[in-house]
């Protein structure tokens, strides 16, 4: 027996388990290529944009409302509009998904990131079984891009989630389906069903080093336990300051997630964590808060600096976290850095922030601590 043949079976069964998930193409005969004018287009703002803390906002797509501008510190401001975690959600029966997308930056790349990540657009599906899975990515080749990031798709209707960049801004996102196909809410979770995930943190959560923007570790945790995010990670600008301990308090998630040690030194950690900690309990007495500690950096193990730096802060934040217990702070909770991107070297791009490997591994650990509290009723679907 041939190599080819041992492998049939199994790919007949891969083969049927496909057609299993995937619905009945149209009984129509193969289309030409659509023209432009057989292309409708839907302005994103006015569909079910999830990841915005607040409505009172300088623009639609921004992460912090208006008056935060000059009360935060200016390199927050800067990064607020940057759409980091930001995502849409609807449903179609197109068979052709286009967007269009215009960047408020006509830099949409980094020196230790993909343009698809950084300026990107990145689509997800969801199949029958209830599950997520990346169907395309929208890469940018300029400050206006118009792509078709999905064509022949068998006709059915199915809910998507298409996520935004997350190191530029958007001026505006227009999603294109045919003329003739609908776009409708979805049928999973949505505003006011479910409390969302709040992170605040660093570059990391930002995104960098993500090769495209489902893949940052919030998204991730997003779909997979099926929660709504709110992304407020600013790139070495996550300092816990009161300003925004204020503005965290503001809002009303399932669960704060804190991760900012990458930031800090030390000190910092010691002068600022409970205070900020305290502030968010004041305005939400049972509301979990989640304490992580800096990833080890991947090349610590023999850059000695770099080993003191990670045990310096660990060793602080420790310490914060014992003395909120002592003083009877509830629903507080701790997470490890020594293992956040695994312990052979490999989940990073430059010893400090993951590529996709190491986000996926840092999603993995905090999903342990999680989800306890995030156990919903499943959808109706």
């Amino acid at each position: 027996m041939s190599i080819s043949d041992r492998a049939r079976p199994g790919l007949l069964a891969l083969s049927a388990a496909i057609l299993l998930l995937t619905p009945e193409p149209c009984a129509v005969a193969a289309a030409p290529p659509l023209a432009q004018a057989e292309i409708r287009w839907i302005d994103a703002a006015k569909l079910q944009v999830e990841g915005r803390g607040w409505n009172d906002t300088k623009d639609f797509f921004d992460r912090l409302p208006a008056r935060a501008e000059g009360q935060v510190p200016e390199a927050v401001w800067n990064l607020s509009h940057d759409n980091a975690g930001m995502l849409v959600r609807f449903a179609t029966d197109a068979t052709v998904i286009q967007a269009r997308w215009v960047l408020t930056r006509s830099n949409f790349t980094m020196p230790i990131m993909a343009a698809t990540g950084a300026s990107g657009l990145d689509l997800y599906a969801r199949l029958p079984s209830g599950q997520w899975r990346w169907l395309a990515v929208g890469q940018p080749t300029a400050q206006s891009n118009q792509v078709a990031l999905i064509k022949d798709l068998p006709c059915a209707k199915r809910d998507y989630l298409l996520y935004l960049p997350l190191y530029n801004g958007l001026r505006s996102l227009e999603i294109g389906i045919p003329d003739a196909a609908t776009i409708t809410e979805p049928s999973t979770w949505g505003p006011g069903k479910r409390k969302p995930i709040l992170f605040y943190g660093t570059s990391i959560l930002q995104g960098a080093s993500a090769s495209r923007p489902g893949m940052v570790h919030s998204a991730i945790l997003g779909r997979r336990f099926g929660f709504p995010t709110i992304n407020l990670g600013f790139s070495g600008a996550g300092k816990m300051e009161p300003t925004m301990a204020g503005l965290l308090a503001e809002l009303d998630p399932s669960v704060y997630v804190l991760d900012c040690l990458p930031n800090l030194h030390a000190p910092e950690v010691t002068e600022r964590v409970v205070p900020f900690v305290n502030r968010l309990r004041q305005a939400h007495p049972h509301t979990p808060i989640v304490l992580v500690e800096d990833r080890r950096y991947s090349d610590s193990f023999l850059v000695f600096r770099k080993r003191q730096a990670n045990d310096e802060n660990h060793a602080a934040l420790r310490a914060a976290f014992a003395a909120l217990k002592k003083a009877r702070v509830r629903n507080l909770y701790y997470v490890p850095g020594d293992e956040l991107l695994g312990n052979d070297g490999e989940g990073t791009v430059d010893s400090s922030h993951p590529n996709d490997l190491g986000f996926m591994r840092q999603a993995d650990a905090l999903a342990r601590v999680l989800a306890p509290w995030l156990k919903p009723e499943p959808d109706k679907h």
